[in-house]
């Protein structure tokens, strides 16, 4: 069906899906429940009725949506089952199934009841030299394994926090086998009946302990993890397409560089009609609750992103031979988008039809709150209600200008109204006569490509696009295409005010990041005359200090400041910020947190893609410990703080156009360049002397703006300069040489160095903490380092399981590490009745919160390392 998980208790995909069905979702889930089903409208109509009158006036009651859930939950199954009980129906067999799995998993693994079970799969666990088949469990905090086999036992838990490596291999023996790793041990299954989905399932249940372990209190505001505490129907599928569900919108999200919040609802084959080859397009339609999109199944030959707040008409065409089931979309640019092959046309437009009518409220409500609206209420119902046309002839005006107007500034806050570039362009037309025809060439080249594949967001995106940003993007469209390719557009069309906002709720503010960000201010781009005054100063001030209050996890990290400067050149001072925000929370995910953890990441990445692609380097790499090194600098700043900056924004160009592939891509190119004189290096100095006089010289000679001295050919010494570089021509090069670096391949290479990354910082946190509180106490270093993870280990269970405090009160990542991470009473008992010998008699309880509150020096109901450590010793 279109929906994911519509249907929880149907395994059987080709099942057909009733035709009148009342559904039932939670605000904060990405499935619906099946409430009930019906032959007909009178038979559905009639189980509505019997709601209405014996469950709908009820839920007033209630005082939040938890308990609303459960009710709703509880009493439906309740009917069920009373049903089913007088009528000697039995249910699902794989319900049943995964009852008794569940309960088999609490037994024999000794886990309380908030511990979920995922899923479970038939297969091999290798003990020693001898396989053992049994199964494996997969449940949100464990990855456990049990056989009973001619009188043995095999038993094993992991936690996911635990697991630095996870691997699908293939042997001889073996062609399918899926190899787990820890610190201490190495564990492999074999034999699985669908090792894929098993292997998929292990990759995210990992990735989210990643996640907690990288930023707890992010993980647990996190709206879109499945809410694991709650009492849920015990059903095969229910966690399991949860998760499938949210690993979907994140592709999709992805996919088409949407805000972090966008969901997705379902996608269907069709085609795409094009009318700038007049052909029409295999591939897929994606439907979420704020966007139509599409891409085609022959990569990169053309995809379509559609806001929902643009479409003025949806209407189903007259179905012909030739175009059998159309569904056309016209937007407020007069564009029309016509699809076909659609496989269930009325379903799919009634569901848009939905999405539609919630777009117009929520752009109705917010013109009437900030005082533009100029279109009565019965003027907003007519365009709502008649969105969806059977004919296709009905049209539908497009609004004015006037009612798409917001203002923006009635705050008063100063902010830059242009881009820093537009008011300190230097310029000597005598001297830069052939180069300002260059990029009027450039500029008429773009204008084509607009009155021909249309532009702003619902513009056809095709490979010609790509190469026309490949050959550089005029200084003048800069910040539009900038904005328009990193998705930034959308954020900013859909928080109108949000920056003026923040900058006036965080003026006068000051913390930590204030302090950082004021110290590296004149440290950004300070030989461009735009950051040589006040002006472009304070703008990169309110732009990074804004962005600091609206995501503290981050706050402000160096580099930031590097970017900032540029995306402020070039856009206005709005259009920087959101742009910002792209950067560090989807295109360059984890780089700016303190711990710069997605650089990290992405230096492992491009070691495994060196030693593939450039192997007769890789190993003199490695000698000289050039690559981590580069990735720092390289990646972080996207080339702008080693390229002399008319060559950089070229790359940032294309960074906004294709991702970080074209930093990988370009990386290596620049390794294959140098690849002679790097293997003559005698040590990592001289490497980077080499790279670092290659990335001088990379030229733009289309460039129409005076040169601007660069930092490092400043700090140069006086040695013959290299021979210049083009970059277009190494751009081009990298495309043609290293190309084939496809986006799924970095993600899957990015999950495996995620895992050694967290798990290496996680034990340089340990390790630091240990040597910091060893004096202190009589333990030796090995027993402080059990404790430490058993006291974390704690911590962060109790996440899951639930505690008598807020999760966030209990890590504070201000504070050091040894104070960082706290324990409650209730935590405390278990850690209590694992270290104790005399824990399991009858006054342990007792003991228990007398030891707690010896331990609790400050007297705030929660202890940390330091005072537990202290207090044992």
């Amino acid at each position: 069906g279109l929906l994911v998980g519509t249907l929880d208790v149907v395994l059987d995909s080709s099942a057909r899906v009733a035709p009148y069905r009342i559904l039932y979702q939670a605000p904060d889930s990405l499935v619906y429940w099946t409430i009930a089903c019906g032959c007909s409208r009178k038979e559905i109509t009639e189980h509505w009725e019997w709601l209405e009158q014996n469950l709908l006036q009820t839920l007033s009651i209630f005082e939040n949506e938890n308990d609303i859930n459960t009710f709703v939950r509880g009493k439906i199954q309740g009917i069920i089952a009373e049903y089913n009980k007088i009528n000697g129906i039995k249910e699902d067999d794989d319900t049943e199934k995964f009852k008794e799995a569940i309960v088999k998993f609490h037994k024999l693994f000794g886990m309380p009841e908030e511990e979920k079970l995922v899923n479970y799969y038939s297969c091999s666990y290798w003990k020693g030299k001898v396989p053992r088949q049994g199964w494996v469990y997969l449940s949100i905090n464990h990855l456990c394994f049990y056989s009973f086999l001619m009188g043995r036992e095999a038993k094993l838990v992991i936690r996911w926090v635990d697991i630095t490596q996870l691997e699908k291999n293939a042997t001889l023996l073996f062609p399918d086998m899926i190899k787990v790793s820890t610190r201490s041990s190495e564990h492999f299954f074999s034999v699985f009946l669908n090792i894929s989905e098993t292997f998929k399932l292990m990759e995210q249940l990992a990735n989210i302990a990643m996640r907690q372990l990288l930023d707890n209190e992010g993980f647990e505001q996190d709206r879109s993890l499945p809410k694991l505490k709650k009492k849920s129907p015990k059903k095969v599928s229910y966690i399991l397409r949860d998760l499938d569900a949210r690993a979907k919108s994140e592709r999709y999200r992805a996919l088409f560089r949407l805000p972090k919040d966008e969901k997705l609802d379902g996608h269907t084959d069709c085609t795409l009609w094009t009318p700038f080859n007049k052909m029409h397009i295999l591939g897929q339609m994606f439907v979420s609750t704020n966007y139509i999109c599409f891409t085609s199944k022959e990569e990169n030959l053309c995809s379509l992103i559609i806001p929902l707040r643009e479409v003025t008409i949806v209407e189903k065409a007259d179905s012909s031979s030739v175009l059998p089931s159309p569904l056309s979309i016209s937007t407020k640019n007069r564009m029309t988008f016509l699809f076909a092959n659609l496989k269930d046309r009325d379903f799919l437009v009634q569901r848009i039809s939905d999405f539609l009518q919630q777009t117009t409220s929520k752009i109705y409500l917010e013109k009437n709150i900030s005082g533009s609206c100029i279109s009565s209420d019965d003027e907003v119902f007519t365009r709502s209600s008649s969105l969806i046309s059977a004919s296709p002839h009905k049209s539908l005006s497009s609004e004015s200008e006037g009612e798409r107007h917001f203002n923006l500034n009635d705050n008063g806050v100063p902010t830059a109204t242009q881009a820093l570039m537009t008011m300190y362009r230097r310029r000597s037309p005598e001297e830069f006569n052939p180069k300002l025809a260059k990029e009027f060439l450039k500029e008429q080249a773009w204008k084509i490509h607009f009155a021909e594949y249309g532009q702003g967001v619902c513009m056809y995106r095709t490979e010609k696009t790509r190469d026309l940003v490949l050959k550089g993007i005029p200084e003048g469209m800069r910040g539009e295409l900038w904005l328009l390719f990193s998705g930034a557009i959308n954020e900013m069309a859909t928080h109108p005010g949000y920056y003026e906002d923040l900058v006036e709720k965080s003026m006068g503010k000051y913390n930590l990041a204030t302090e950082e960000i004021e110290r590296d201010l004149h440290r950004s781009l300070p030989e461009h005359p735009a950051f040589q005054n006040e002006m472009g100063i304070a703008a990169l001030r309110r732009v990074l200090t804004a962005y600091a209050f609206r995501n503290p996890n981050i706050g402000y990290c160096q580099a930031m400041n590097i970017v900032t400067s540029v995306l402020l050149l070039y856009a206005k001072e709005e259009e920087a910020f959101w742009l910002l925000v792209a950067l560090c929370e989807r295109m360059l995910p984890d780089y700016y947190n303190t711990r710069v953890v997605g650089a990290l990441v992405d230096q492992g990445v491009f070691e495994e893609l060196a030693r593939d692609y450039v192997p007769q380097l890789y190993d003199c790499m490695q000698d000289l410990g050039v690559i981590s090194t580069i990735s720092l600098s390289w990646f972080l700043t996207l080339f702008l703080s080693v390229m002399p900056f008319e060559s950089a924004v070229v790359v940032v160009d294309c960074f906004f156009c294709e991702g970080i592939k074209v930093i990988f891509q370009l990386a290596l190119a620049v390794l294959d360049a140098n690849v002679d004189k790097l293997l003559n290096c005698k040590d990592d100095g001289e490497a980077m002397t080499v790279l670092g006089r290659y990335l001088d010289s990379v030229t733009n000679k289309d460039s129409t703006l005076p040169p601007i001295p660069h930092l490092h050919s400043l700090l140069s010494d006086d040695v013959e300069p290299y021979p210049e570089v083009d970059i277009f021509r190494l751009i081009r090069s990298s495309y043609e040489k290293f190309g084939s670096i496809r986006a799924d391949l970095i993600e899957q290479m990015r999950f495996k160095q995620r895992l050694k990354v967290i798990q290496t910082l996680e034990d340089t946190t340990k390790r630091n903490v240990v040597r910091t509180i060893v004096t202190e106490t009589s333990f030796t270093i090995d027993e402080l380092e059990e404790l430490y993870a058993l006291f974390k280990a704690e911590h962060l269970t109790s996440c899951y399981w639930g505690g008598n405090s807020n999760a966030i009160d209990r890590h504070d990542p201000s504070l050091p590490y040894l104070e960082q991470y706290r324990i409650d009473f209730e935590q405390f008992k278990g850690m209590f009745a694992l270290l104790f010998p005399w824990a399991c008699g009858t006054h342990s309880d007792v003991l228990a919160a007398r030891l707690f509150r010896l331990l609790d020096e400050n007297g705030d109901l929660l202890i940390n390392f330091r005072e537990f450590v202290s207090g044992l010793s």
